[in-house]
């Protein structure tokens, strides 16, 4: 957007007047702001000061003292009987009966505990240790061995009485039989193979022929289908996107122009005067009051 040009400053006597009106004004506000916050802000400022200029008297004259007073002749003798008549008895107490514990109680469990480790390892386990001992050597001979080699037999058995046989009969009563066969009727097989392919080209000809005629008749509905909604919209929509684009240029986009324009000589000037002119010396002069009123410890 093209920005319009900023309006000229008037310099007749309007103008000269309208000035002065404003720089009288801006003393009047920047007293009034001064007397508001004095008025505001020292009161608050003095029941500050008051409230700690007591509190730290009533520490120093009064809880401090007290707090003193209280740890010397209270709680350090309170501190020095519990400690030497509840705390040391106790410790003694519990020193002995630790002692005890370990003597009568520990000790002989422990004692105990080793004798009967021993007599379990000698009296239990070790005869445990030898008794599957033995029994694993005599499954190994008397059972495992016996097995292994009756296995080796009853195999040897299989593969010399029955397995070889089998395959002799087999191979001269199933294999020799339906080579001949096979050699038999491969001529056979040729001749149905090439009657097969003829039949298969012969189809996919057809097959070729009729997808060429299925491609022409949809590529010839598509088009048409095309040109239809072209002129569908050709006839119905475009004459209303031409008109919205017709509206946007010359009656929306102008208009805006126009209420950007009014806004930056009206609204924006007035603005920016009343910030320069009311609100910063406001703040400023607060900010200074704030600081000449402000009491040092």
């Amino acid at each position: 957007m093209i920005d319009s040009p900023a309006p000229a400053r008037s310099t007749g006597p309007g103008a000269s007047r309208a000035g002065q009106e404003v720089g009288a004004a801006v003393p009047l506000v920047v007293g009034v702001a001064r007397v508001i916050a004095l008025i505001v802000v020292v009161p608050v400022r003095l029941a500050w000061e008051l409230v700690a200029v007591a509190a730290r008297g009533l520490y120093r004259w009064m809880l401090a003292p007290l707090g003193r007073f209280l740890d010397r002749w209270l709680l350090r003798p309170l501190g020095w009987l519990l400690h030497h008549l509840l705390w040391l008895p106790l410790a003694w107490l519990g020193r002995g009966l630790a002692w005890v514990a370990r003597t009568l109680v520990w000790l002989p469990l422990v004692w105990l505990g080793r004798g009967l480790a021993w007599v379990a390892r000698t009296l239990v386990w070790v005869p445990l240790v030898w008794l599957a001992r033995g029994l694993a050597w005599a499954g190994r001979t008397l059972v495992w061995v016996p097995l292994m080699w009756l296995g080796r037999g009853l195999a040897w058995v299989a593969r010399t009485l029955v397995w070889a046989p089998l395959v002799w009969l087999a191979y001269h009563l199933l294999w020799l039989p339906a080579v001949w066969l096979a050699r038999l009727l491969t001529p056979l097989g040729r001749l149905l193979t090439a009657g097969l392919v003829a039949v298969g080209r012969w189809l996919w000809r057809g097959l070729v022929a009729v997808g060429r005629a299925l491609r022409d008749v949809l590529g010839w509905a598509w088009r048409m289908a095309g040109r239809l909604l072209w002129w569908c919209y050709a006839l119905t929509l475009r004459p209303f996107v031409l008109a919205a684009g017709w509206l946007w240029r010359h009656l929306v986009r102008p208009a805006g122009r126009a209420i950007a324009a009014a806004w930056r000589a009206a609204v924006s000037p007035a603005a920016r005067w009343l910030r320069d002119t009311v609100i910063d010396p406001v703040r400023h002069t607060t900010r200074e009051v704030l600081a000449a009123v402000t009491l040092r410890r």
